[in-house]
């Protein structure tokens, strides 16, 4: 009997035909038919709400995520039997590319020029000759303290290209260690280090543990020029509190790939902040090497061997 695959649409998944298994490849944003209620593992990508897919899917064993975040399955109600796993590694080139260019675009304050230019207006305080460093601005990653809260896969891929480019990196987990040459600190010691940080890069899952962890507390220790960018989950960062932090002028500024609600409503005060720089949730978007994560994956889950980034499902309310 072949164990059928459900395949999203949403990313190009050619996968070889092999003995034992049929794929079927489905549109996310329409309900899987009725005929294929019967599938035994479901791949998913660009698809927020899996709750139809939860209550229809009696049969589904194992359910994978192209995505490095799970919240979608974790809220879609799945039984706790299923297995959930994460695509989290297939996300760190392109996230890190994306953190590494929002922390560039502040320090170049491409954001005052794009500005700028929309008004047609010649920024003459960013051109022409500069002070270096630039007093009272974080202005470039040379000699620049950069603090990693969430260090893993996607840091480290980052952290080189910082370091490159003369930065201090340092990260920040759960627990202390020395981690590919670079010393991570303990979040209970965070709050040290805040002081010292010239850009806070937020790589943080959402959770409990994570809900708000940059609240006004913590905002309020790092210096007065120091960037927050978060290419995590909106919902690590306390809005209210880095909004009033950046109308105080007591935080340089902020670049957010993430937001607590998204899309970001369009009455959101965030928008019309001059030091805050949004994109839109567009750090990954990109599962580089999903087809062959998946045949491993598959391989396992066939054999019967562990799968790689299981996620635990969370209690049934």
């Amino acid at each position: 009997m072949n164990v059928k695959v459900m395949l999203p649409t949403t990313t190009e998944l050619d996968i070889p035909p092999q003995d034992g298994v049929r794929f079927v490849h489905y549109d996310p944003a329409e309900p899987i038919a009725a005929e294929h209620e019967d599938a035994e593992v479901l791949v998913v990508w660009g698809q927020d709400d899996l709750r139809d897919a939860a209550s229809r899917l009696t049969n589904v064993k194992w359910v994978q995520m192209l995505s490095a975040g799970t919240d979608a399955a974790m809220k879609a109600g799945f039984s706790r039997d299923v297995v959930l796993t994460s695509g989290s590694s297939l996300h760190d080139l392109p996230v890190a590319e994306h953190a590494l260019a929002l922390t560039l675009a502040a320090a170049r304050r491409l954001h005052t020029l794009v500005r700028a230019q929309i008004g047609h207006r010649w920024a003459s305080e960013i051109g022409g000759p500069q002070r270096e460093p630039s007093p009272g601005l974080f202005s470039t990653l040379r000699g620049a303290r950069v603090l990693v809260w969430g260090f893993g896969s996607i840091a480290t891929s980052l952290a080189p290209h910082l370091e490159a480019l003369g930065a201090t990196v340092t990260g920040a987990a759960t627990s202390a260690r020395e981690q590919d040459g670079y010393r991570v600190i303990a979040t209970e010691d965070l709050n040290a280090e805040l002081p010292n940080t010239d850009v806070l890069v937020m790589i943080l899952p959402s959770g409990p543990s994570t809900e708000k962890a940059l609240d006004a507390e913590r905002l309020a220790l790092l210096p007065d020029h120091a960037w927050v960018v978060n290419v995590g989950r909106g919902s690590t960062v306390d809005e209210d509190a880095l909004l009033a932090e950046l109308r105080a002028g007591t935080l340089g500024g902020a670049a957010l790939d993430v937001t607590s609600v998204e899309p970001l409503p369009a009455e959101s005060p965030l928008w019309d902040q001059p030091n805050l720089i949004i994109t839109p949730h567009a750090a990954g978007g990109r599962p580089l090497g999903a087809v062959g994560f998946i045949q491993e994956q598959l391989a396992a889950y066939l054999d019967g061997r562990e799968l790689r980034n299981v996620v635990p499902l969370p209690d049934a309310d």
